[in-house]
Parts: C-alpha cells; structure tokens; sequence
C-alpha cells in the first residue's frame, strides 16, 4: 500500500518545532524525525520511566529537553516563550486505558488542563503559527456499531482516558474558536488509531507485552482476542501529523479535526495481529482469555479516513501485515544488538522511500 503526501524537508529545515510527550513512544520517532530534516526542536515531557525506553537508547539530538509536567503553567508557559516556536506538535499525554482506571484525576488533568495551558501559552507566543494537537480514535462515543466514526460523530468515552481525550477535543475547538485562530494561529486536532512500532516498552500494549513475554520465555496471556482495533505502524500517523503542519501552514482554512488510521476495512482483531507478530517474531507462546478480565474497553472500533485521503492527500503506506513484522523485527534486531536510533533512522528512510 502507497502513495499519498509525505513530509517536506525542506520545509521543516530551520523550523523551530516545540514538541510536547518527546520522551515519549510517539514522541521519540517524532523527535529523531524531526532532527532528520533540520529542525529546531524543544521538547517538553515528563522524564521516560519505563525500562528500557527509547528516549534514551536512541537519543533525540534537538535543540533543548525540558522534563516538565504540563500540568505546571507557569513552567509550562515560560519554557514555550522562551522555545519560541513556528509550530507546536502536541503529544503528552496520559496514553494508557488501564493505568486511566487507577488514576482518573491525574488523567484528566494531563490530558485536559495540560492541554489548555499548553494552548493559554500559545496565545502570547507571537511566532507560533500551527498547533497540532494529537487526541485519539477513542475519542467517539463509542456504539459498538459496525461503521467506522467520522470526525462530525459525538465525542464521548466511558473510561476515563476516552473521556479525557474526548475532553481535550472540546478544549482544542474552543480555544481556535476563541483566541487562537484571531491571533493568526491554526489549530488542528489529529485522532490516530492504535500504533505500533518498535522501541514502544510501554506496560499494557499489546506488542511490547508480547515482546517482554517471548524474549523470556514466558506465556502471552492475552485478555480480550476478538476486540478489533484500527492498527497502523507509529510511522504513518507521525507522517500525517507532520503533513497536516504543512498543510495549516498554507492553508489555516484547513483548521479542524482528522482521523488518521488505515483504511476502514484493515480495522482488525487482537488475535490476528498476535498470529502476524508470533510468526514475525519466530517464536512465542500466547493463551486467549474470553474477554471479560479487567475494566471495560471498547470492542470494535474503526476510523473512516476519507476527510484525511481528500482533504490533504494522506493515506496509509504499509499495511497491517508489513506493519507488524517491521514491529518484531525492530525488537528482534535491537534485542540482538543493534543500535536503536540506527534501527529507528533505516526505518524512517524506508518509509520515506515508499513510492
């Protein structure tokens, strides 16, 4: 699967980024993306916890890293005055539905007041011209129907990061409504499916809990196999987000809401990316629960991405399968040696190569 826009180069080359969650997953990749083509970045997060994480085995290579929790305005402001930036790429984020059950308040405050100061800063930031900030596919009220959500659908979430998220999108609108698109900033909201990729170690994913198994020999126990999910390698929607900066850019009319995920039919279930991943990986042992372990999580859900395929021309390039071997492979490789940030570059280029 190809084709579709691609990120710019030399648009990006001396663009002051300020990019929030770089220490993160998502972030990392973005980061050392970003670096690739020459620009100015800042990152704000708070410092990786996880063990190994990819922050520090690949190292970012930007201008400045502040570990600042976005809950903190005054931090939060002074570091973005001083940053400067062109564009702001927004990715902290509380990111996890379980860990949401355990703390509720601590991520609604990230993700919905984090959001809002991080937005009051962009206000008095004279150079900032695009802000992109990055919710999720979990952001709709969630029907358990079998059509895939458009972005005009309801907001809502039953857990509390959905809801959170859903919150955030609200956040986002009032502020472009209100302030932002007055002083000459576009604001654009980015909801992405469930990403994959290598270097991702966090604790209730999916691929990294089958990693953490099969690299020690243990069982996968995997809780709900039947729940279908719009899978994408972490590469496409950071592309995406990239490509609708450019976009906004040019065009502040474009300011709105987008799915990013892969085609509405490649939605697919935990069972059959855990089959793609074991025979990528070469070996790995998995039981399958019934589904009803643990706090309640969506069943089905998909994206219809036909706004993101005719609005600014990005569409998905690897498919499911290809997506999920890259994922494995990255582990077996960086498990066997290799060195990440190599891994994580080799990546980029291939993606960037696609015709």
């Amino acid at each position: 699967m190809s084709g579709g826009a691609r990120p710019d180069h030399a648009f990006w080359h001396g663009k002051k980024v300020l990019l929030t969650g770089h220490s993160g997953f998502k972030g990392s990749w973005l980061a050392i993306w970003l670096a690739r083509m020459g620009a100015k970045v800042t990152g704000v997060s708070l410092a990786p916890t996880a063990e190994p994480n990819l922050f520090v085995l690949a190292g970012s290579h930007i201008e400045a890293s502040h570990f600042q929790d976005i809950r903190d305005q005054a931090k939060l402001a002074e570091i973005a005055r001083n940053a400067a930036p062109d564009i702001v790429l927004h990715l902290a984020a509380q990111a996890l539905v379980r860990p949401s059950y355990q703390d509720p308040i601590g991520t609604f405050a990230t993700n919905v007041l984090g959001t809002a100061n991080l937005l009051e800063a962009v206000r008095s930031i004279p150079s900032a011209r695009v802000v992109v900030a990055v919710t999720t596919d979990k952001v709709y009220r969630n029907l358990e129907h079998s059509f895939p959500y458009r972005e005009t659908d309801q907001l809502g979430g039953h857990d509390p990061y959905s809801a959170s998220k859903a919150a955030c999108e609200i956040v986002v609108s009032s502020y472009r409504d209100s302030f932002l698109r007055e002083n000459g900033v576009a604001v654009a909201s980015a909801r992405a499916g469930n990403v994959i990729g290598g270097g991702d170690w966090s604790t209730d994913r999916l691929l990294p809990d089958a990693v953490r198994a099969w690299q020690s020999g243990t069982l996968l126990s995997v809780r709900r196999p039947e729940a279908k999910r719009p899978w994408q390698h972490v590469l496409e929607p950071l592309s995406a987000y990239l490509v609708l900066a450019e976009r906004l850019w040019s065009d502040a009319s474009l300011a709105d809401s987008y799915n990013f995920g892969p085609v509405s039919h490649e939605a697919a279930p935990v069972r059959q990316v855990i089959e793609i991943a074991r025979a990528a990986y070469g070996r790995g042992e998995v039981v399958y629960g019934d589904g009803t372990e643990g706090p309640h999580e969506a069943g089905w859900l998909a994206l219809e991405t036909a706004k993101a395929r005719h609005v600014l021309n990005i569409e998905p390039r690897w498919a499911l399968t290809e997506a999920v071997s890259r994922t494995m492979k990255w582990y077996r490789a960086q498990h066997d040696g290799a060195d990440a940030r190599t891994l994580c570059e080799a990546e980029i280029a291939e993606y960037e190569a696609v015709a």
